[in-house]
């Protein structure tokens, strides 16, 4: 950092998600600690700001980093993971055999170096904000700690929950009530930790359960829950509670503009009425919803009937660019019509998950203006077609992925630089390789 301590980057092509500015062909901007000063041209913005550090984009891609709105941060340490003589036939086997299993084996230096994991992956791949549901059954309390410290030393934006449940019976359950609370009264103002009451499942919790929770936010604070994923879930609450999961959750006061539903796949059209009246944001996670086998949800529906609908990777990719392309081809796939899909899933990405994510954090994000914070990736595209306001998106979803990502800033700071980590990696990276190993023995044995 230069004397001014400002950074300058300049001589790329900025894509802004400002709808009053939304492209400059050599554009620059300014950031002034932890914030955008000025956005320009960038001859003008090098000559006003002559003691700044200069970053040059060298013709790239200058945009706001990208927003995954539902994580699992420890599926960072599933990857290649084959549990012997784990066949799933279901969803529930497949939570039983792999998920709830491997949490229930994760330990608080475990869950930490995931965290670690994630957090470098995120960086790597040009995502700056993550909002993210956290289990380990084996040592609930601190685990939210454990992952903040991860967050607080690799520099990426975070909201955290962890995944209240009753299947591990009473004492786990408010052990991660108490967690969830606890976590939630020790945030002090930050916009880079911020905090969302967890919840796993309707078929997961019981009406004492879900009475508990509700007692104890005094603060209101906004839940984060996953909805109807499987059928399962949808027939359960039919079954033993004689309402839909939806129906269910509202009963509890669940159900507010606060809330995220994650998933939300086997709905019907009055539950969606009920998510569109109380103001719910539902995110869809398209990869991980077919990977399951659980089905497709009718995201063209809920999107017509007014309901926000945002996008995630439910810990399947860490790109946010994967998750899109996936989403939009399943929307076509789904409806028959192949004029749909694409613009759905630009506002999902784009403008949904900014508007979620500035008002869990406070801050101005998913844009690049004046004011808003300073997260911003470069990205190493060069396209061989023109290029202007009109098809940004189209340049994005069949030409960029992830790894394109070139520079990443969160919040001011420059953790990545032309593909150059700024932290430790090679030792952070070393300590998850043997945390990772050391969990996956115990999940071997």
């Amino acid at each position: 950092m230069t004397k001014s301590g400002k950074i300058l980057i300049g001589n790329g092509r900025l894509i802004t998600r400002d709808p009053l500015r939304p492209f400059l062909k050599n554009g620059a901007l300014v950031i002034d600690a932890n914030h955008i000063e000025e956005v320009g041209e960038t001859q003008v913005l090098l000559q006003k700001y002559p003691g700044s550090d200069y970053i040059d984009a060298q013709g790239m891609f200058i945009m706001p980093g990208y927003i995954n709105a539902h994580h699992h941060i420890y599926s960072a340490f599933a990857r290649g993971m084959s549990i012997p003589d784990n066949h799933p036939q279901n969803f529930l086997e497949i939570l039983e055999g792999t998920w709830w299993n491997l949490d229930r084996h994760m330990t608080l230096e475990e869950t930490y170096n995931s965290g670690i994991a994630a957090y470098l992956e995120c960086i790597r791949n040009g995502v700056t904000t993550l909002i993210d549901h956290h289990a380990s059954y084996k040592e609930v309390t601190g685990s939210l700690y454990a992952l903040e410290k991860a967050a607080a030393l690799t520099g990426v934006r975070t909201c955290l929950s962890y995944e209240i449940s009753d299947r591990d019976g009473k004492e786990k359950m408010l052990q991660a009530v108490e967690e969830s609370f606890d976590f939630a009264e020790s945030l002090e103002n930050s916009t880079m930790i911020e905090t969302l009451i967890g919840l796993h499942a309707s078929f997961t919790l019981s009406d004492e359960t879900l009475k508990i929770c509700k007692e104890r936010n005094s603060r209101k604070i906004g839940y984060h829950v996953h909805v109807a994923e499987g059928l399962y879930d949808q027939e359960h609450s039919l079954k033993e509670y004689g309402c839909s999961v939806v129906e269910r959750l509202k009963r509890f006061d669940i159900l507010n503009e606060n809330t995220l539903a994650g998933h939300c796949v086997h709905i019907s059209k009055e539950d969606m009425d009920i998510l569109k009246e109380s103001g719910v944001t539902v995110i869809h996670n398209p990869q991980s919803n077919m990977a399951n086998a659980v089905g497709v949800p009718d995201v063209l529906r809920m999107i017509d009937k007014g309901i926000t609908v945002c996008l995630g990777t439910d810990g399947y990719t860490f790109d946010m660019l994967e998750s899109a392309k996936a989403a939009l081809v399943l929307q076509k796939h789904q409806s028959g019509n192949p004029d749909r899909g694409f613009a759905e899933t630009s506002a999902m990405l784009f403008e949904n998950n900014a508007r979620i994510a500035s008002k869990i954090f406070g801050e101005t994000l998913g844009i690049i203006k004046e004011g808003a914070a300073a997260d911003v990736i470069i990205v190493d595209y060069r396209p061989y077609t023109p290029l202007n306001e009109s098809n940004i998106d189209g340049h994005l979803f069949f030409g960029i992925t992830g790894n394109h990502t070139d520079t990443t800033i969160i919040n001011g700071k420059v953790l990545m630089r032309h593909k150059k980590m700024m932290a430790d990696t090679e030792n952070l990276s070393a300590k998850c390789v043997e945390s990772a190993a050391e969990l996956w023995r115990k999940l071997y044995e």
